[in-house]
Parts: structure tokens; sequence; C-alpha cells
């Protein structure tokens, strides 16, 4: 098991920003494979659609860190972790303004960096970056084409309907930033098949049916594979980083055991825990980190 954890970035642990850049360096210490953000633009007080499948924002989302300014203290003070995105809301952002962003970590990280990209699920996030919410898949693959393009060595023009360029010259990284996607429909799941360099599956904590979440997941990850397939790829080179959400209240002891059997049932060896319910501060964070190591080596 590769075991990572997400940085501290809501809620209290805004209030310290200036420690950041010390837990990153500190969680590589102690071992972690991989550091992880997210990116909330805005907490709605009344929510057209709330956060997983409720109908509230977490109290947490009220006060965030920007994501990208936070890879780049952690790049900067780490030398060995993969450091990762899960998720970017991607639509929100236009491709060149992506592109710039994310290929000055990978700069920075020295390729380390993994682009996490997803639709979102908050229409006022969308009306705060002055888009509407729907169409939310095309414009992902527009994004993702603007990338790839942006990304080139050789310069494309970008065709697509919402941010139509000229052949024009953004920094490259070498390497590029490795594309992993979140996605639960089919569509989206054919989405990571087709053109993806990995998948950013979730699972829940604390549960009393791992092995039908586990099952779930393997059936999620067929649709990735046969999409990889039907597209003359190989699913082998799509990876998995499956992202642990620990309710308040879960021990640590219970998240070890269950980082070890999602690992068993479904072969996906790299994950990570955010721990923003249980331990969202830059000490509580690296105690209960170092006790999840020390619990799954």
């Amino acid at each position: 098991m590769r075991l990572g954890f997400s940085v501290p970035q809501f809620g209290d642990a805004v209030d310290e920003a200036g420690r950041i850049g010390d837990f990153a360096a500190r969680a590589e210490e102690i071992g972690a494979a991989s550091l992880w953000v997210g990116d909330r633009l805005l907490a709605a007080v009344d929510p057209t659609v709330g956060y997983g499948g409720t109908d509230t924002i977490p109290e947490q989302f009220r006060r965030t860190l920007d994501p990208f300014a936070l890879l780049a203290v952690a790049a900067t003070r780490t030398t060995r972790v993969t450091l990762g995105t899960s998720v970017i809301v991607g639509p929100l952002y236009p491709p060149a303004v992506l592109a710039r962003s994310l290929g000055t970590i990978g700069a920075l990280a020295a390729g380390r960096l993994v682009a996490g990209l997803g639709i979102g699920w908050s229409p006022e996030e969308y009306a705060g970056a002055g888009l509407g919410f729907d169409h939310r898949g095309a414009r992902l693959d527009e994004l993702l084409d603007g990338l790839d393009a942006l990304w080139s060595a050789a310069p494309a023009p970008l065709t697509g309907p919402r941010f139509p360029l000229p052949a024009v010259h953004v920094e490259t990284p070498e390497p590029r930033p490795a594309v992993y996607l979140s996605a639960w429909s089919e569509a989206a799941l054919r989405r990571v098949g087709r053109r993806a360099d990995g998948w950013l599956p979730v699972g829940r904590l604390p549960s009393d049916d791992i092995e039908g979440q586990a099952r779930a997941l393997l059936r999620f990850r067929a649709n990735i594979d046969a999409a990889a397939e039907e597209a003359g790829r190989d699913p082998q080179a799509v990876g998995t980083a499956l992202r642990l959400n620990a309710a308040a209240g879960t021990d640590a002891a219970t998240i070890a055991d269950a980082a070890r059997r999602f690992v068993d049932l479904t072969g996906f060896t790299d994950v990570f825990v955010d721990p923003m319910y249980v331990a969202p501060g830059v000490d509580d964070g690296l105690a209960l980190l170092e006790d999840l190591i020390r619990r799954t080596a």
C-alpha cells in the first residue's frame, strides 16, 4: 500500500496556513507516499445542491485555502511524495489558465504532480465563476482537449466553442502532469478509459459493508478498462488512487483496517485519507498520519 494524506485546507485549518510547508515536509519524513488538496470556491448559504447527496454543505467548506497555492508550498518543501488534486473542478477554469497553473506546479514539483479533475456538484460555484451549470461534461472534454494542445510540443489551435484560440505557447512541463479524473457515471467512467492517466474513486468510512463498496468500485473499474481497450489503450496504464473519506469520530484503527481491506479486495494500492472531519489541523493530522503509517506498515 502507498498511503497518502490530504493537506489541511478547510475550516479551522485556514488559521494554520503558515504551517502548511512544515506539514508537508514532516508528512514526507513520516512516510506519506502522496499529499492531496481539494477545490472549493465558495459555500452557498442555501445551496441548490448539497454535498455528498445531502441538502447541506459542510461548515468546513465556508473557509478554504487555495489549492494551487498549497501545492506550490508543498512542492518546495518536499522531494519525494506525489502531489495531487482531488479534485480541481476543471470546468471552472479556462484551459490556458489551468495549463499555466498546473504547469508551474509540475515544474516546482519536478514531475511529481497528479492533476485530478472533476466536474463539481455546486451550481453556486459555477455561478461564482460566471458559468452556467449545464453541459459540464462537454466543458470538461473541451478542457482536456485544451490541455493536450497547450502542453504539446507542437501547439495546435483550440477549436472548442467555449475557449477557441489560435495556436499559442504555454510553458510545457517536463514531464507533463498526469491527469486523473473523478468519475461515477457510465459516460464519465468511459472518459477515464479513453483519455485519462488515472481514476479517482472514493470510499466512505466507517462502513459495515466495505465488501459492497469494493465490489461497486471493481464494477466501475471494469467500465474504465473496457473503454480503454476499445480506444486501443492498455488498461494497466490507467492508474487508480482511492480516496477514503473518514466521518467524524472514525478512529485510526478503523481507518487503517479499512484501508487494508480496500487494498486486498480491489487491488488498488494507491490510497489516501481525507481527515477533514477527524483531524483537520496540522498537529492532529500529523499524529493521525503517523499512527496510520505505523498500523499499515
